[in-house]
């Protein structure tokens, strides 16, 4: 455990998947406190290889082997970071030509990337065709843009219609479909894009749903899944050529806050066995695809701030430390929460098993900038290392790193 607390309160999932030795936090083996000495400075993000690797091969063993399983660089896309899991995952869905970018530069074959957002610039729609990537059309204005770079380039777009259903993922964070969204086509014009495409000779693949994202409820992922393949059968009626592509989705939760248990992955192999079985009759042709971001790389990240300051104001004690929000938004509560709730946090060394509550903050001149509130930590001093764990996924790239004019943040792949 990371922190005591009475047995009344709800307490955060053990974060086991580091080992701890003598009071030292390991990752991958190395000390933190050597990490820390050989990044040169803090803060810093480290990502474990043994970790990404290890989530890969728990999904594949759940799963059907028919399940193509895609990473969403969105969650994480440090340039090192998506180059590794290019070599585990079977594709890669990027959200800007930024992040195309990126995924062409680390390997990643074009066939199996697809490109999915809203708001998509007519040049990003033009560097698709170029690449020969499936775009995920999430409007009716994409398409004649994508027609008229087809028809300029002498290259074949490859769409598939993102479809905005008719229901929501049950326990979601965040809601990606059902009523009215700026994500994807509502269901009921998709057979009016799906004639658009074949009147103007656009390369039809399939479809792509998502209902929603950080669920941590087996039934309600399994819920959703087979609503959306029985949406996408229902579409497929209107295509005038097979479905080669239907994308799931994702939304697989790792536990962040109090009282919040790890994902039973058991039930969701269960649930797409039976939909793999079926579209082998039903969608003959289809690949189906589990698109996953933070399930894959969130509970593989640590961030890392050094305790600058140690004080007490009024009986509360401060942990003041040289990165907060500026880094890591999330953790402060700025990136989504509706009520604040603490991330699990430790301090390294632990030097004893007395807890102190203790508020972990940042340097910048906001109260936003907390990492901890009120929590129950080893005793921290000038010097030691406050870890936030949970951070693999929306860390960096999703922080104002900019903001006051702190120096941006490390990032390294252990």
């Amino acid at each position: 455990m990371i922190n005591a607390a009475p047995a009344s309160r709800p307490v955060h999932a053990p974060m086991d998947q580091f080992a701890v030795d003598g009071g030292e936090l390991l990752v991958d083996g190395i000390k933190l406190s050597t990490l820390a000495a050989r990044v040169g400075s803090t803060p810093f993000y480290a990502y474990s290889r043994a970790l990404l690797r290890q989530r890969v091969a728990e999904l594949r063993a759940a799963l059907p082997r028919q399940i193509k399983l895609h990473y969403a660089m969105k969650a994480n896309p440090m340039p090192a970071v998506v180059q590794f899991m290019a070599g585990l995952v079977d594709g890669i869905d990027v959200a800007s030509a930024g992040e195309l970018k990126v995924a062409l530069d680390a390997g990643a074959d074009p066939a199996e990337i697809s490109f999915a957002g809203p708001g998509k610039r007519d040049p990003e729609l033009r560097q698709s065709v170029a690449s020969g990537v499936l775009v995920n059309v999430e409007s009716m204005r994409e398409l004649p843009v994508l027609a008229r770079a087809s028809q300029e380039l002498g290259l074949p777009a490859r769409v598939a219609i993102r479809v905005n259903p008719d229901f929501e993922l049950k326990g979601s964070g965040m809601k990606m479909g059902g009523g009215p969204k700026q994500f994807g086509l509502d269901a009921e014009l998709v057979p009016e894009a799906l004639l658009f495409a074949a009147r103007e000779g656009l390369a039809f693949e399939g479809f792509h749903l998502f209902a929603g994202s950080q669920n941590l409820r087996a039934d309600s992922i399994c819920e959703a899944q087979l609503k959306s393949y029985e949406l996408a059968l229902r579409l497929a009626e209107h295509a005038r050529t097979p479905v080669k592509f239907l994308n799931l989705g994702g939304g697989f939760g790792i536990p962040y806050f109090p009282g919040e248990t790890r994902l039973d992955l058991a039930p969701i192999g269960a649930n797409l066995q039976a939909i793999v079985a079926r579209a082998a009759s039903e969608l003959p042709e289809a690949g189906i695809v589990v698109e996953l971001g933070r399930y894959l790389v969130g509970e593989a990240g640590l961030y890392v701030t050094r305790v600058v300051d140690r004080k007490i104001s009024r009986g509360q004690v401060y942990l003041v430390c040289d990165g907060g929000l500026n880094h890591q938004l999330a953790a402060s509560g700025n990136f989504g929460q509706v009520v604040r709730k603490n991330y699990p946090v430790g301090v390294f060394p632990v030097r004893g098993d007395a807890r102190e509550p203790s508020m972990v903050v940042g340097p910048l001149c906001t109260p936003l900038d907390l990492l901890a509130d009120r929590l129950a930590l080893p005793e921290g001093q000038v010097g030691d290392l406050v870890v936030v764990f949970q951070s693999g996924a929306y860390g960096a790239s999703s922080s104002p790193q900019a903001f006051l004019g702190h120096p941006p943040v490390v990032e390294v792949l252990v």
